[in-house]
């Protein structure tokens, strides 16, 4: 799967949040990622490869 990521994008995970949210924005690019819960708002920084390994699909484009 070739994923094209950007800021704003929203990504849907694998596998749930444990507050049960599936749907993170990514907020920082860059060596380390980082992404924030749709859900309950909580920002966790990854590695480019484990953010790509995490995400199932593309639910909402950026068209900045």
């Amino acid at each position: 799967m070739d994923l094209t990521l950007k800021l704003g994008t929203v990504v849907e995970t694998k596998k749930p949040h444990p507050c049960g949210g599936k749907l993170w924005e990514i907020i920082r690019t860059g060596a380390d990622w980082k992404i924030k819960c749709r859900t309950c708002g909580r920002a966790v920084m990854l590695s480019p490869d484990e953010l790509k390994k995490r995400v199932r699909r593309v639910a909402e484009e950026n068209d900045d």
